[in-house]
């Protein structure tokens, strides 16, 4: 699916969030939006999957204005909104039961998801009983089952600790793959959006624009991302962080740690 931003302003009483957003995202592209907390890259997406509307300007959904939502445009959230009463099996099924599909048929199309995100045998836990790693495997399965067109992404592993966040980066990057969605992919940690994107734009504050866009389709990653130590250094930069060469991945956590803060104190 390909996704036409054209000329998007948003506004919230007054407070303009977005400015003149224009940006064409491929078919089968994956473009990380990275930029500082509250500078309106959420809301973006809520724009792509039609939760929101924008003040100026349309999106086209492959040359159709998006006014609404609809399945062909999952957004998966940091948190897996998870039903705690649901199996694992129910949760992930419940994405094709909404769309009236018999339910012997969805819990099997489940199974076999949640076994592609190394669930099997987990079928029948419930949420409570799992860890949180692979409850965000389990929402992966159900943002993945109903086959959609575009995956809008807002910090799916935001919550997790960093072994489990690079473990889940390469069962996402796997199912994209395989299913070959575009994706949007919100993210405050810029080793991410490096090993996981073809494009990069790095947002300014409040109102949103583009201070630059980098260029990664093509490039065979590893979480060995050394190779692009020049680029993450000039990203950190764009964002207000100023790291030496030794210390990126101390600036990507005051990056998380700072984005943070400001959701708190905006809150």
């Amino acid at each position: 699916m390909k996704l036409s931003f054209k000329n998007i302003e948003k506004q919230f009483s007054g407070l303009q969030v977005i400015k003149e957003f224009s940006r064409d995202i491929d078919d089968g592209e994956l473009v990380a939006l990275v930029g500082p907390s509250g500078c309106g890259k959420s809301t973006l997406l809520h724009i792509a999957a039609g939760l929101e509307q924008p003040s100026a300007g349309q999106l086209l959904a492959d040359g159709q204005e998006v006014r609404s939502a609809h399945p062909e445009r999952t957004l998966m959230f940091q948190e897996n909104a998870l039903y705690p009463w649901l199996t694992l099996a129910e949760n992930v099924a419940l994405a094709l039961e909404f769309q009236k599909q018999d339910k012997k048929e969805a819990r099997k199309q489940a199974v076999a998801w949640l076994e592609k995100v190394n669930l099997k045998g987990f079928e029948d836990y419930f949420p409570h009983q799992v860890s949180g790693g692979m409850r965000q495997r389990a929402a992966l399965a159900r943002a993945f089952i109903s086959h959609p067109k575009a995956l809008l992404l807002d910090e799916p592993f935001g919550a997790l600790d960093a072994l489990t966040r690079m473990t889940l980066q390469d069962a996402l990057r796997q199912l994209i793959r395989e299913a070959g969605p575009t994706v949007l992919l919100v993210t405050h940690d810029v080793d991410e959006a490096l090993f996981l994107a073809d494009r990069i734009l790095v947002f300014s504050a409040r109102p949103a624009t583009v201070l630059k866009e980098f260029n990664l389709a093509h490039h065979e990653k590893t979480h060995d991302l050394s190779e692009f130590a020049p680029m993450r250094r000039e990203i950190l930069g764009l964002l207000g962080i100023h790291a030496e060469s030794g210390d990126d991945a101390h600036a990507v956590g005051s990056l998380r740690t700072a984005a943070r803060e400001q959701e708190v104190l905006a809150a």
